[in-house]
């Protein structure tokens, strides 16, 4: 994602650099993982001097913050994007394993194992917020009577995460939204994120199946309410 807009030529370079000190950064991400990130290589890289591109990003943290500000902006806005004019649990699942397979680099810098030494800024979960508002009105609008329904069972284990859900819906950014389609948020979020986690870590290398037939068949069943 680019930089805020800049208003003098000065500015202007400055965010054309920057772009450019991420996009090594990405290549870089992309070779050998997050963990192996070095400012220093990508000063080398780009003809300068260590000094000169801590005048740009002044450590290693305050580079991969910039990144993950831009990969959940790209996933935010993909998902804002096959939202307008309406969507439901199932489109949001093709789009959210179509920008993870055209950027597993992204994907697995933000929802892979943590970089050694870092933590996130707080202002990422604004952006994971909106991302959790469009699924959250996609599975509130596939809701049935059996979903609105299922608190009035108390036999089985799903009404009673229904009534846990309407007292722990903290991380929701939707007061409206049903115990019932938090709970299909939630199963949507952990387990689609599990697949594709698992598929982009080689995990399925060798067992003998499409990782893509295993995803359809997790989005089909949440899209069913199974």
């Amino acid at each position: 994602m680019a930089e805020a807009e800049a208003t003098t030529p000065r500015a202007r370079y400055r965010a054309r650099v920057r772009e450019e000190i991420k996009e090594h950064a990405w290549e870089q991400i992309a070779t050998a993982g997050a963990s192996a990130l070095s400012l220093n290589a990508i000063a080398k890289e780009m003809g300068m001097s260590g000094p000169a591109l801590y005048r740009y990003f002044a450590n290693r943290d305050e580079l991969i913050t910039a990144l993950i500000r831009d990969a959940y902006r790209g996933l935010a806005d993909a998902f804002a994007a096959r939202a307008e004019g309406g969507t439901d649990p199932a489109g949001l699942a093709d789009t959210l394993r179509a920008w993870a397979l055209e950027s597993p680099h992204r994907y697995l810098l933000v929802y892979g194992t943590p970089v050694p030494g870092y933590e996130a800024p707080a202002d990422t979960v604004r952006i994971t917020s909106e991302m959790m508002s469009v699924l959250l009105e996609a599975c509130a609008g596939a809701e049935t009577p059996a979903d609105s329904g299922a608190a009035d069972v108390p036999s089985t284990d799903v009404p009673s995460f229904d009534a846990y859900l309407a007292d722990h819906r903290s991380w929701a950014p939707s007061s409206e939204a049903p115990p019932s389609a938090l709970r299909r948020a939630l199963a949507f979020w952990t387990r689609l994120h599990g697949v594709l986690s698992l598929e982009l870590a080689g995990h399925f290398t060798g067992m003998g199946f499409d990782p893509a037939v295993l995803y359809a068949a997790e989005a089909r069943a949440l899209t069913e309410g199974r």
